[in-house]
């Protein structure tokens, strides 16, 4: 299960970071997307990946905390993609607003010459 998890991290990141390095708007914000759920994954990952462990733990009494889920990273990575949904509402905006004003999808705002 840790292979598989951090091989989908990789080619997730491996693919944002290809797409950040595009010409195109929208395709710089499709890499900051893919970058940031393989952040998202990464996070999620650290809290331990247990299947089926609770992640509140009972009072009283000694407990083996390896029993129990870490909840701190799952929170975490639910903000984290609220943000990034906001975040990427806002920059597919300024891409029409930019698209509107220039005529082109182009980073630098020109076209390449052939």
């Amino acid at each position: 299960m840790e292979i598989v998890i951090s091989l989908a991290i990789g080619v997730l990141a491996a693919s944002g970071v290809w797409l950040l390095l595009r010409p195109r708007s929208f395709q710089v914000i499709v890499g900051l997307c893919l970058l940031s759920y393989a952040v998202n994954l990464f996070i999620f990952a650290m809290g331990r990946l247990t299947p089926g462990a609770p992640a509140i733990m009972p009072r009283g009494g000694f407990i083996n905390p390896t029993a129990y889920a870490d909840p701190l990273p799952q929170a975490l990575v639910l903000t984290a993609i609220v943000i990034s949904f906001a975040t990427t509402a806002l920059f597919l905006v300024v891409l029409i607003a930019s698209r509107g004003l220039t005529g082109t999808d182009h980073v630098d705002g020109q076209e390449r010459e052939p």
